[in-house]
């Protein structure tokens, strides 16, 4: 038995569910890892977040307390172990957005809705204390992930981000001007949950939130309607994004311009950071989801805000072969 084995199964039974049945639930992009626990009919999630890997559990939980505070269904905390990083939270069940959306499209507009109506909530109430703050320059920064990663790895040469990272940096500075907001940075139709029973805001279930920063107010927008696993129409994207500007009392033009370069800035960086995946991490799966990212990144640069970006953006195409290259080449840079 693996020491974080032997040391989840302590946590477990110290929190009372030692005999309960375990299940794998998810993993994802990072080394955390989650299975459901069962004992009669009720259910609870464990995270098992290793330290030693760079995982930290408090962040979630700062969050989680000040989401339930303005009154959103973030899992409660049942226990904890920040020392050996491990946490027992609510089970809010498995109706994911993407997963409910699946089997009744009806509700697609309804659910996007409550969701950039959760933004406004978020956005409105003084953010916690001590939060980073995602600037232009670094956010220009993990743009240039496109070139370094993506481009360096289709084409079999070194790529330099210098003038992308200036250009988008000029981009953010000029139409990214609004006064910063907590944003919880993977907000999307996998990492939200619909709940009906619930009411108000409630209704929605959030994970996936303890990379929560201070950053601008239309990020998580462009997250959740730029979605890199699940196709948005392109017309509700823009009827939600003017919904976001009339229930926050933005001005709609900011906030479609807004929303172009932060989705360039935010497609840029997941073409490099996917590929990251697959050729450091060992993580081809990523690859597959990047045809979709490249159509809204053009979507993006189309717009007259981004000409100096599109400009110092000259990026391969993700051609079958193109992305088959990064496949072939799973695992195999070292270099983080």
């Amino acid at each position: 038995m693996s020491d974080r084995k032997t040391l989840s199964d302590k946590f477990v039974a110290k929190a009372g569910w030692g005999l309960a049945a375990r299940s794998f639930l998810a993993g994802d992009a990072s080394p955390r890892s989650y299975d459901r626990l069962a004992r009669g009919t009720e259910t609870a999630v464990l995270m098992d977040a290793p330290p030693e890997r760079g995982e930290d559990i408090r962040p979630f939980v700062a969050m989680a307390h000040h989401l339930h505070a303005l009154g959103l269904s973030a899992p409660r905390i049942l226990a904890q172990d920040a020392a050996h990083g491990f946490l027992l939270l609510e089970d809010l069940g498995d109706d994911l957005f993407a997963r409910v959306l699946d089997r009744e499209p009806a509700l697609e507009r309804r659910l996007y809705t409550a969701a950039v109506d959760i933004l406004a909530t978020i956005h409105a109430a003084p953010p916690p204390d001590g939060l980073s703050a995602h600037t232009p320059e670094f956010m220009a920064a993990a743009a240039g992930l496109a070139l370094t990663w993506y481009a360096s790895a289709v084409t079999g040469r070194p790529h330099q981000a210098d003038a992308l990272t200036e250009a988008m940096a000029q981009a953010m500075a000029a139409h990214c001007t609004a006064r910063p907001v907590l944003v919880l940075r993977d907000y999307h139709a996998e990492n939200l949950l619909w709940l009906p029973r619930r009411s108000g805001p409630a209704q929605v279930g959030l994970l996936d939130f303890q990379m929560g920063s201070m950053g601008q107010p239309e990020y998580d927008l462009i997250s959740l309607l730029q979605d890199a696993r699940r196709d948005v129409p392109r017309d509700l994207a823009d009827q939600m994004i003017a919904h976001f500007a009339r229930v926050t009392g933005a001005d709609p033009e900011r906030t479609a311009t807004a929303c172009a370069v932060l989705g360039a800035q935010r497609n840029l960086r997941i073409l490099g950071g996917f590929t990251r995946l697959s050729l450091h991490f060992g993580k081809p799966g990523y690859v597959r989801l990047i045809p979709r990212v490249w159509a809204h990144l053009q979507h993006d640069l189309a717009h007259p805000a981004l000409g100096g970006v599109r400009a110092a953006a000259a990026l391969p195409e993700p051609s079958p072969d193109a992305l088959q290259r990064i496949i072939e080449l799973c695992g195999t840079v070292q270099t983080p």
